[in-house]
């Protein structure tokens, strides 16, 4: 009896000694962080200028066929994973400023069918004729910002970001809202030669 009792208590010992309550450990959040952005004039024989973020590693000019006085521009994002996609085009007369524009707005609507909203901001700078718009693109769509600038009479600029991974919304946000902000730099600051 005395044995029985004595492995009883030394049970219950063992059951209520076990230390404290367990406790579910706090929700981890990835924090990225990336380096104040410092803008650098760019201005390498085009006809416009603006200013770029010195992150953007690389900056490659390509021509686009059949068409001398297009070209696009990459701005190479690497640590980011990512580019900004600039393609210039000089207007020749109202009606092709009419299909640059149509031609810009309806690229940024085929990203509808995965984007969750467009959030759409007019930009307008008068004193420079500098006048377009910016789009942001929410959810799972391949671009997450799109953008054209134009002067109305000789020059067309449109922008867009895309990433080096399946869009993954929540993942790319960080770094999508950095290079957003390097967007609206290079839209406030293109000057038209």
């Amino acid at each position: 009896m005395i044995q029985k009792l004595t492995y009883l208590l030394l049970g219950l010992l063992l059951l209520t000694s076990c230390g404290e309550d367990p406790v579910p450990k706090p929700k981890g959040y990835l924090r990225l962080e990336y380096p104040e952005a410092t803008y650098k004039s760019y201005n390498k024989q085009l006809p416009f200028s603006f200013e770029r973020n010195t992150l953007s590693d690389t900056v490659k000019i390509k021509t686009i066929p059949n068409d001398p006085s297009s070209f696009g521009l990459n701005l190479e994002y690497d640590k980011l994973k990512g580019t900004i996609y600039l393609t210039y085009k000089t207007i020749h007369d109202e009606e092709e400023l009419t299909k640059f524009l149509k031609d810009a707005q309806n690229f940024t609507q085929e990203h509808t069918r995965k984007a969750d909203e467009i959030v759409e901001q007019v930009y307008d700078n008068k004193e420079r004729k500098v006048y377009g718009m910016f789009y942001e693109v929410g959810g799972n769509a391949a671009s997450q910002s799109q953008f054209y600038v134009t002067d109305s009479t000789k020059h067309f600029l449109t922008g867009s970001l895309y990433f080096y991974a399946k869009p993954n919304y929540d993942s790319i946000l960080p770094a999508a809202n950095y290079l957003q902000k390097d967007i609206k730099h290079i839209m406030e600051t293109v000057e038209w030669k």
